[in-house]
Parts: C-alpha cells; sequence; structure tokens
C-alpha cells in the first residue's frame, strides 16, 4: 500500500467529513431562518389599532409616567438638598448635613495622606451616580486641632 494513497484517501475523508458538517450546519441556519419568518408574520397578525385602543395598556402607560414624574420630582429635591455633589462641610453644619437626609457618605479626610485623595477621587465620580445618597467630606484634622485647643483652654 502507497503511503501517499493512504494520505490521499484520509484527506479526502476528512474534507468530506468538513463538507457533511457544513452542509449541515447551513441546513439548521435555513430552518432557523425559516421559523425566524414564520414567528413575525405571526407577529404581524396583530392588529397594532386593537392594541392602541387596548384601556388596560393606557393605563399602564398612565401609571409609569406618573411614576416617572415623582420620581424626577424627588430627584430635583435631593438636589436642592445638597444630593449629587461631592462637597466640603464645616463641623458646625455636620449636625444638621446627616440628619437632614436618609442616606450620607461623609469622609473624615486628611489633607496629606495619599489614601484621602484616592477616596476623595472616587467619592467625587459617585455622587452625581447615586442622588439619592449625600457625598459629604469633612477636614478631620482641623476640627481635631480646634477640640484639642478647646479642650486645652477648659483644662486651664
Amino acid at each position: 500500500m502507497d503511503p501517499n494513497s493512504v494520505k490521499s484517501t484520509l484527506s479526502n475523508l476528512a474534507f468530506g467529513n468538513v463538507m457533511a458538517a457544513a452542509a449541515r450546519d447551513y441546513q439548521k441556519e435555513i430552518l432557523a431562518h425559516e421559523k425566524g419568518q414564520t414567528s413575525t408574520s405571526v407577529n404581524e397578525e396583530v392588529d397594532l389599532d386593537e392594541l392602541m385602543d387596548d384601556p388596560e395598556l393606557e393605563k399602564m402607560h398612565a401609571d409609569r409616567i406618573a411614576a416617572l414624574k415623582k420620581e424626577v420630582e424627588k430627584r430635583e429635591s435631593l438636589k436642592k438638598q445638597g444630593h449629587g455633589e461631592y462637597r466640603e462641610i464645616t463641623e458646625g453644619d455636620f449636625l444638621s448635613e446627616v440628619t437632614g437626609s436618609e442616606k450620607v457618605i461623609c469622609h473624615f479626610y486628611h489633607r496629606e495622606f495619599y489614601r484621602c485623595k484616592i477616596m476623595d477621587k472616587h467619592l467625587k465620580s459617585l455622587a452625581p451616580r447615586y442622588v439619592d445618597t449625600k457625598f459629604i467630606k469633612l477636614d478631620a484634622e482641623k476640627y481635631t486641632k480646634m477640640r484639642c485647643e478647646m479642650k486645652f483652654l477648659l483644662l486651664e
């Protein structure tokens, strides 16, 4: 038996298998395409005018519009309270800022700490995305020094 003829026969068999697999895939594609056309033709048979006059659909539409309007009003009122931005507050404003909102994130930062700068960057990018949460920061070093000086004065 000639090695080249065996090689040629095996090659032809492999090519035949590949061709048969390609033919099966093509047949599956055609069947899927035909199924897609029949399903779209069934969908086309639905009367669109009938759907437009559906009272349940109109009610659902009106309810959704009302819910969206309510959500927009809520977002606007939260923005008036300082939500949607990352800002620095003073120690005197802390209690009113924190108790005035349901969700608050306060970053007690130190100007010279590298990790605080990283946190600032991330909180600044998060604040506009999460309007229902108030993002504030407070200079911890400044107010710690002030408190220490006040305690020292009280002790004298």
